[in-house]
């Protein structure tokens, strides 16, 4: 059973982080430069929360308040789920569409990792199940 260790060894490992004490409007431009859509609130190198579209969609425009006056804190999801390196990609497509979330973060001994989105675990099922049925083919046809 491939695991999140096997994901993220075929990812760029970066982790894109802003601080509890910025404003909506400058998380959002940093998710911009870096054409993601979910960045990871941390404090000391501890993982606080994670911010999202979904966020700003439901927690700023919404509400009808302010990018530019709303700390990231204010709109942030606290304590999200996370993973770790052991756990299986199964477990993180399933906990994904139970929870309806796009992103998570990996944790191992309180260090933050990185983070992976549905988007990563969906392409990685694929190359899995393309490789396994390139295996069989030449099986057979060996």
């Amino acid at each position: 059973m491939k695991s999140v260790k096997h994901l993220l060894d075929t990812k760029q490992a970066r982790i894109i982080s802003v601080t509890e004490n910025i404003s909506v409007l400058d998380a959002l431009k940093v998710m911009t430069d870096k054409n993601i859509s979910a960045v990871l609130v941390m404090e000391n190198d501890k993982l606080s929360g994670i911010f999202t579209e979904r966020d700003y969609a439901r927690k700023i425009i919404l509400h009808g308040k302010s990018s530019k006056d709303t700390l990231i804190s204010e709109a942030m999801t606290a304590n999200p789920i996370t993973i770790s390196l052991s756990d299986t990609i199964d477990y993180c497509m399933e906990l994904m569409t139970d929870k309806h979330i796009r992103h998570l973060p990996i944790v191992e001994n309180n260090e933050v990792k990185g983070m992976v989105s549905i988007g990563d675990v969906v392409k990685f099922i694929i190359a899995d199940q393309k490789q396994t049925i390139s295996q069989l083919e030449s099986y057979i046809s060996g």
